[in-house]
């Protein structure tokens, strides 16, 4: 029919009308199959048991998907709004599923929804409490001295609050979509939230924790069209197609099943880390402890959405030239907030690199040779020994070191010169003992340095007794017997005066807290322990 046809218009516009009735009542038999499939679609399928609960909040561990896992574990770190399954949404959408593919060993914190009574739980309860305690859970059940930690949005916040208290306890540091620095980094809700237009103090004042309406609403007008208009039509057009149904029901699931954020963290998220980006500018205190991201030494991968507006990347990327790591990765992808949790290609590109790092970064390998000998370092300090270095035999760790690395080792170089006083000689033998067990055993390269400093420990108790050397000089080491002392607090403890467990007995809480540079709570526990 030609364009010029006068009653062409007219044709078409009825044959339109046509197709879109007969399109309407073909949606319409569907849209009651359909509404149910909505109501009953399932979540978070990946099966896991709660190993832990404190307050609200449930410790999950996934059951295995493979014959061996990795030694060291991951805790997953969720955020404190919205639930978390969110990382194992559908079983070709799940992080959860992708680490436990991968061999890892994997933990997730369930935070749950807080009550009236929460609303003054603090930073402090979440990271020095709850992750803390979590984590010492993971350990223990692992046999681990330290873990991987995965921390999602708020939940990566934390972690990295968490891991310049406690570094001794981690091993690497994810950081996934984490609000880290907020200096004119372009989110909308950094505006929003600026102290010129916004107090939260007067949303906790009225409602005690900060409502998940509010926080979803504030969301969902972030991006109007898309949120209430663009997917609804999306939905219609594609109400046949099973897959995509389901899809958008479980979105919808988790968009709409947002949970309360307790008001005093609120207040102080708020204030603290988006007002005053008192976090990155190394200024932040968590109930009375100073969060020195510059002290951070441990592994960190940052993972970020090119796309992402509700946490952007520039809000996340600064934090890798303040933290003293010089081990920091990046993987920024194009996608958004969510999309790096479920969207498909994230799942394909992404997720086997995270996988992959945390094997490499946390298992015994070349670059982990140097943590064997500062350990066998720090064991020979502790008893008086100036200084041995150890020949590691390329067959005692397989094939993790190549023979240039061992020859630019060099051969052992054992003490043998004549001990000065308040020291000791240690026999080659004891170090050749050892290695050589390897030849057979290939043990991993942690066992192999507690196996040396053992057996340097048994020469030198039996050097004292021979000597007549003064117990007193080796005191100090005991100190790291107590939960949460790990060698850096011990050397400091040591610098200040108290070298042993009777030492830190016998002093005061602000004295131990100076002197270790923590909190007096944190003191007062240690020395409690100590009494004990």
């Amino acid at each position: 029919m030609s364009a010029n046809n006068p009653f062409s218009f007219a044709v078409n516009m009825q044959r339109e009308m046509l197709d879109a009735t007969v399109d309407a009542a073909q949606k319409n038999t569907v849209a009651s199959e359909q509404a149910e499939k909505i109501e009953e679609v399932d979540v978070g399928q990946t099966p896991s048991e709660v190993v832990y609960t404190e307050n609200k909040l449930e410790l999950l561990h996934y059951e295995s998907m493979t014959e061996e896992q990795h030694e060291v574990p991951i805790l997953i770190v969720y955020a404190l709004i919205n639930k978390p399954f969110i990382l194992d949404l559908q079983p070709d959408r799940s992080v959860v599923r992708r680490l436990l593919e991968a061999g890892h060993d994997v933990y997730l914190i369930d935070w749950n929804e807080p009550s009236t009574l929460d609303k003054h739980l603090k930073l402090d309860d979440y990271v020095n409490r709850y992750i803390d305690n979590c984590v010492d859970v993971v350990r223990e059940r692992s046999g681990q001295d330290s873990i991987n930690i995965l921390g999602y949005c708020m939940g990566g916040t934390m972690t990295a609050m968490y891991t310049a208290l406690h570094q001794e306890k981690v091993r690497t540091l994810g950081l996934m979509a984490a609000g880290l620095c907020f200096d004119n980094t372009g989110g909308v809700l950094e505006e929003w939230g600026d102290d010129e237009y916004y107090d939260p103090e007067d949303v906790v004042d009225a409602y005690g924790n900060m409502p998940a309406e509010m926080l979803d609403v504030g969301f969902a007008l972030m991006d109007p069209i898309a949120n209430y208009v663009s997917k609804y039509v999306r939905l219609y057009d594609n109400l046949e197609n099973d897959d995509f149904v389901e899809n958008f029901a479980r979105m919808e699931r988790w968009l709409d099943e947002g949970i309360d954020l307790a008001g005093d963290t609120y207040v102080q998220f708020l204030e603290d880390i988006y007002q005053q980006n008192k976090l990155h500018n190394n200024e932040l205190y968590v109930g009375g402890e100073h969060i020195d991201v510059t002290s951070i030494e441990v592994p960190i991968l940052q993972i970020m959405g090119e796309y992402d507006h509700l946490i952007p990347a520039d809000s996340s990327k600064p934090f890798n030239d303040v933290v003293g790591s010089d081990d920091v990765e990046t993987i920024e992808y194009p996608t958004g907030h969510i999309g790096l949790a479920v969207s498909g290609s994230s799942h394909r590109d992404v997720w086997p690199r995270v996988a992959e790092w945390y094997i490499e970064k946390s298992t015994d390998d070349p670059e982990h040779l140097a943590e064997v000998e500062e350990a066998v370092e720090t064991a020979t300090d502790q008893i008086g020994i100036e200084e041995i270095d150890v020949e590691i035999d390329d067959e005692a760790v397989a094939d993790d070191v190549s023979d240039e690395e061992i020859e630019e080792r060099g051969e052992a170089d054992i003490q043998e010169e004549p001990a000065e006083p308040g020291e000791m000689n240690v026999d080659e033998e004891i170090v050749d003992d050892v290695v050589d067990e390897g030849d057979e055993q290939e043990p991993d390269v942690e066992d192999e340095a507690e196996a040396i400093e053992e057996a340097v420990a048994e020469e030198a108790s039996e050097e004292m007794v021979e000597e007549d050397v003064d117990p007193a000089e080796t005191e100090g080491s005991d100190l790291e017997e107590l939960d949460g002392v790990g060698p850096t607090y011990a050397d400091r403890l040591r610098e200040g005066g108290i070298a042993s467990l009777a030492d830190l007995a016998d002093a005061d809480p602000e004295t131990v807290a100076e002197a270790a540079q923590v909190g007096e709570s944190r003191a007062a526990d240690w020395i409690e322990q100590a009494q004990n």
